[in-house]
């Protein structure tokens, strides 16, 4: 799994919008240490999340499973772009067959849990999948035999609201473990001026 942030807003956005609604735009400090205070207190502390909505945040995330995608795509107010399954598979037909066991190759395709019954009952879909690529049945159709655990990637925006629901749901122990790792990957991947935000919603 990689997690790349490719964008994000100025906190002197928010806390311009913070102050908009009282004009005391003359005491801010272009995001500075006063602007996130300001923002702490108002979006954080008392809960006017709504002004948080101003900051936006895009990661490039690579090599999740169609099962943490899946997963990803409960949470509203987020825009996400994913790779084409189109694309995969037809890197797919030309591969050799995949045995059991054969861990180091099928991680191309596939995330692996390290539980080798079901790391090998995965395996033995991706050469199901290989074989019905062999012949004339379009791409559209065999992407119905993909199974959850094969890789995609996706450029993933998401607004500082969300972004906090997010972590502090899937960074739990109760979550998937992927998407686990996923939330500190992404939480790791932020600005470090903007981490105050979103440290009381990351369970350690």
């Amino acid at each position: 799994m990689q997690v790349s942030l490719m964008h994000h807003t100025e906190l002197k956005i928010c806390s311009h919008a913070i102050r908009t609604c009282w004009q005391s735009f003359e005491k801010g400090d272009e995001g500075g240490d006063v602007d996130k205070e300001l923002i702490y207190r108002v979006g954080n502390k008392f809960k006017h999340a709504s002004t948080l909505e101003h900051l936006n945040y895009t990661f490039y995330i690579q090599g999740i499973s169609r099962a943490c995608l899946q997963e990803l795509a409960r949470h509203r107010h987020a825009s996400l772009s994913v790779k084409s399954t189109r694309y995969t598979l037809k890197e797919l037909r030309n591969e050799k067959e995949f045995a059991p066991f054969d861990f180091k190759r099928a991680e191309k395709y596939l995330v692996l849990c390290k539980n080798e019954e079901v790391d090998n009952a995965s395996i033995a879909a991706l050469e199901r999948l290989r074989l019905i690529l062999q012949g004339t049945i379009s791409l559209d159709l065999a992407k119905y035999c993909l199974v959850e655990s094969y890789k995609t990637e996706l450029t993933w925006t998401a607004n500082a609201r969300s972004l906090q629901n997010f972590l502090e749901l899937r960074s739990s122990k109760s979550a998937l473990w992927e998407i686990q790792n996923l939330a500190h990957a992404i939480f790791e991947a932020l600005p470090k001026e903007h981490r105050f935000l979103f440290e009381d919603f990351v369970n350690k």
